[in-house]
This record gives structure tokens, sequence and C-alpha cells, in this order.
């Protein structure tokens, strides 16, 4: 068994950090945190007693989703609010916590280093349980499932919120066009339900300041997380954090651009 090398325990103490400042940071906030959480359990909770989840009562924060998406959390919402909330967050750091291994076996300072670098937005995602980290690791998962699945994936974490369609391009080619169908059975579900996307759309421009206390909104930068998978497969000219492959990667990208845009098309969507 060879000695770790400098890189790996600089890599190491790096993940530690980063998760360090997320547990503090988590800690600190204490029994403030969960407001996000709160919000889908209390908005599935109130939809099951026939009242207007988007206007609930009491000091819940509104469901600002589509109504369609309620039915599937109505197991976890069952739960009460403290079993709910653990499992929310231990869900939460058990999957990331998968995605964080596979991605350190491959590339483990480039992988503590962006670890790092979002341990900010992961932090405010763990305090509120919004449901960003989830879809981020939904698109995560799409790039190793079947294309049908793979595509029903990335439609569904786009339904949920917008951000997620702009990781479309990471997808496998094949999961790309079954993204697109899926994409379409979202559109046609949203159009069903278009009375409830103008109450959405209200509600995400109009809503007050939430009364519970809550950090700066960055958690959405943890999609940028969902990218790993597709950088890391792939070997770069200047693998690492060595910059100078960069000129060769532009020459490369240069030679190909010769190709027919149909043929390109066809590539990438998995069709030729």
């Amino acid at each position: 068994m060879q000695p770790p090398t400098l890189r790996r325990l600089a890599a190491a103490a790096l993940l530690g950090l980063g998760g360090g400042l997320v547990v503090a940071f988590v800690v600190a906030r204490g029994s403030a945190g969960g407001a996000d959480a709160l919000a889908y359990w209390g908005g599935t909770r109130t939809w099951l007693a026939g009242l207007d989840p988007y206007h609930p009562p009491g000091l819940f924060l509104a469901w600002v989703y589509a109504p369609w998406l309620l039915p599937a959390i109505v197991p976890w919402a069952l739960l009460p609010w403290p079993v709910a909330w653990f499992a929310w967050r231990a869900a939460m750091a058990l999957l990331l916590g998968w995605s964080v291994t596979w991605a350190y076996r491959r590339r483990p300072l480039a992988t503590a280093l962006v670890f790092v670098a979002l341990a900010g937005p992961l932090a405010a995602t763990f305090d509120t349980g919004n449901v960003t980290l989830f879809l981020a690791l939904a698109v995560w998962a799409a790039q190793w499932t079947g294309p049908r699945l793979g595509g029903a994936l990335w439609a569904l974490a786009s339904a949920v919120k917008w951000f997620p369609a702009i990781l479309w391009v990471f997808l496998p080619p094949r999961a790309r066009l079954w993204g697109l169908a899926a994409a379409a059975v979202v559109l046609l579900l949203t159009l069903a339900t278009w009375p409830f996307l103008l109450t959405q759309l209200e509600l995400a421009m109009t809503l007050a300041p939430s009364a519970f206390p809550r950090p700066l909104r960055i958690d959405h930068l943890v999609l940028l997380w969902a990218a790993v998978p597709w950088l890391w497969r792939r070997s770069w000219p200047g693998a690492g954090l060595d910059l100078a492959g960069l000129p060769a990667c532009a020459t490369a990208a240069v030679q190909a651009s010769d190709r027919r845009l149909a043929d390109r098309l066809r590539a990438f969507l998995g069709l030729g």
C-alpha cells in the first residue's frame, strides 16, 4: 500500500475544512433552520386538509411549486415535523456523501477544491432544507441511469425550479432527447394547471420576507455540483490543475468545428 501523496493529504484536509464549515454553520443556526423544508411539509399537510397550500394559515411559508408535485412528498409529510426534518437532512447528507466519494476517488484535489468553494451554498442548503441540493443530485444521477430515466429526472428537476434546465447539456446524448420529451409532458401538466402557475408567479414576485430567519440565498449555487460527473469523466489535456493544456483544448475544438451542423446536432442528441 503506497503512502498518501501530498496532493491527497491536501485534498483530505480541504474536505475536512469544507465539511467542518458546513457543520459549524448548521450547529450555530440551531433550531432556527428548516424554513424551506417546513414550507414543503406544511404545504403538503395544508393540501391534505383540503385547504389552499398557496395561502396557508398560520406561520407556514406558502407552497410555491406546481400542484401536481404535492403528492410526491405525501409519505414524507405524514411524518411528525421533527422526524421529517431529521430524515430530510439525513437524505441530503447521505446522497451528497455518495457523490463526493465518487468524485474524490477520481480527482481528489479538484473535488476538495470544488467542495470548499461550495461550502457556503451547502451550509445554506442544509440550514434551510431547500430542495435545490436534491435537484442537483437528481441531475447527477441522470448522468448514470438509462436515457429515459435520466431525461425524466432532468425534466422533473427543471419542473420544480427552472435553474436545473441549464444542466441539460451535461446529460448523455440520448438522455437529452428523452429529457426534451419529458419536458413536453411537464409543459402539458403546467398548462393543465394554468391558474396555479399564475399563483406561483404572483407569489414569487410578491412574497414578503419570511418570519423564519434564513441566511443569504446562495443555495442555488449547489447546482454547479451537478456538472462534476461530466467534467470528471473526461480526459482534459493538462488534466488536474495544470492550465498548460488549455491551448490544446482550444485547438482541438477549432479542428472539430468543421463538422456539419446537422451531424453535430444528431450526435448531441444521440441520434447518430
